[in-house]
């Protein structure tokens, strides 16, 4: 890092320099922080797409950095009159430590049960070394108000920068993603959204909005998430590393092998070699040599009935005595045969108060909303996964998966085949 003027500046590839104040310095340094840098961004999508080998720890410098700017333009027209100080200090410094929480390999473990890194960025807060450097900022309590912006349950007017459906992480992190994976999808107008956010009049108060003239970079940025949800972040060789890495996982952590709570503070190499140190874990080796398993059925969501697999995605607990049922139907051993339905139904929403020229104030009227649940469908397939060539009926897994979770326990227990 250079210093300038009393600030640090890091050269980023997305943008350029990042600024980082003085109250954000012992931040940067501390260690739950600093583990960032060995916790992959998009988990084992560099798999498949080699350049995606970048970190939560640039992703939330470059949060912060588009937090800075924000709030430097809302400051600029006057938005923030009456926002106090240390409320806007406080949402920068959460738009920089929203994802201190986060687990080793992206979102996978959230999809296998364990809590969600919003929920664990509380006790990350409590390190003795973010403690000193929150309290340096003079605000009230401020561990647990960043807790609070980012789990999404602040009164700030400026929670919308933190988490919502115009959130800056969003902004970030698609365009970043996008970038290093080489894939033209998630272009962003972050200019236009940046000049366009404004503070609107709710119930509560005032809360972060957004001019007309940025509707359609709204838009924009909608769809650029749906593309890369279709094309990246659920490619299916993206998907069977992900599932490999869950029933690895699960299987240690039922097994005794693994404590969540040591988990929840490892890097993504830590936990790699820890697993490929367990004498029955075969999964790890072969991620570790890019020895994925093949799609012997995939089905797109368009084909299943409605509703259909919801508890796929879930109910990991379901699913995994589900899919050791079916490898032993299927010849195989536990583990050999793997289920993979992701879902994300809130994947398009766009719930963000819209500014008109006249001074009114609507919801925001976006025609992608009106064909979200068709995109939805669109981007998700379901895929069974095998680490051999192996022959599925489609139609013995749509007639199981149409059936509700109640429904498939009852089978299980009844000991009744899956496949009949």
């Amino acid at each position: 890092m250079a210093r300038t003027g009393g600030f640090e500046v890091v050269r980023d590839p997305l943008w350029n320099n990042i600024g980082i104040d003085p109250q954000a310095l012992p931040i940067l340094d501390s260690a739950p922080f600093q583990r960032l840098r060995y916790v992959r961004q998009l988990g084992h999508a560099f798999l498949v797409y080699p350049g995606a080998t970048h970190t939560r720890f640039e992703h939330a410098l470059g949060a912060y950095h588009l937090a800075r700017r924000a709030l430097a333009l809302l400051a600029e027209r006057g938005a923030l009159d009456g926002v106090a100080p240390e409320e806007v200090t406080l949402v920068r410094l959460a738009a920089l430590l929203h994802d201190v929480g986060h687990y080793p390999f992206s979102h996978a473990l959230e999809e296998a049960g364990l809590p969600s890194h919003e929920e664990l960025a509380r006790e990350h807060l409590a390190h003795p070394e973010l403690v000193v450097a929150l309290a340096a900022t003079g605000a009230a309590d401020p561990g647990r108000r960043i807790a609070e912006l980012i789990a999404g349950h602040s009164p700030s007017p400026l929670q919308g920068l933190i988490s919502g459906s115009l959130d800056l992480d969003k902004i970030e992190y698609l365009t970043r993603d996008a970038r290093m994976c080489g894939v033209p999808y998630g272009t962003v107008d972050v200019d236009r959204l940046l000049h366009s956010l404004t503070l609107v009049p709710c119930a509560a108060g005032r809360t972060v909005g957004l001019h007309e003239k940025g509707v359609s970079a709204l838009e924009s940025l909608l769809f650029a998430k749906y593309q890369m949800y279709r094309n990246v972040y659920w490619h299916h060789a993206v998907r069977s590393a992900t599932v490999m890495f869950k029933r690895v996982v699960r299987s240690a952590l039922a097994r005794g092998a693994l404590d969540p709570a040591w988990i929840a503070h490892a890097s993504d190499e830590a936990l790699m070699e820890r697993l490929r140190a367990l004498p029955d874990a075969p999964l790890a080796e072969r991620l570790r040599r890019r020895q994925l398993f093949k799609r012997v059925l995939d089905l797109p969501a368009a084909e299943l009935p409605p509703g259909a697999g919801t508890w796929v995605a879930e109910d990991p607990d379901l699913t995994t005595r589900v899919e050791d049922r079916l490898a032993a139907e299927c010849g195989r051993r536990p583990g050999e045969l793997l289920l993979d339905f992701p879902a994300k139904p809130a994947m398009l929403s766009g719930d963000v108060p819209v500014l008109a020229r006249d001074g009114t104030v609507a919801p925001a009227r976006l025609g992608i909303l009106q064909v979200a649940d068709a995109l939805h469908t669109t981007a998700r397939r379901l895929r069974v996964y095998n680490g051999a060539p192996l022959a599925v009926a489609p139609r013995g897994i749509v007639t199981l998966l149409e059936g509700t979770a109640g429904e498939v326990e009852a089978r299980l227990g009844a000991g009744r085949a899956l496949l009949s």
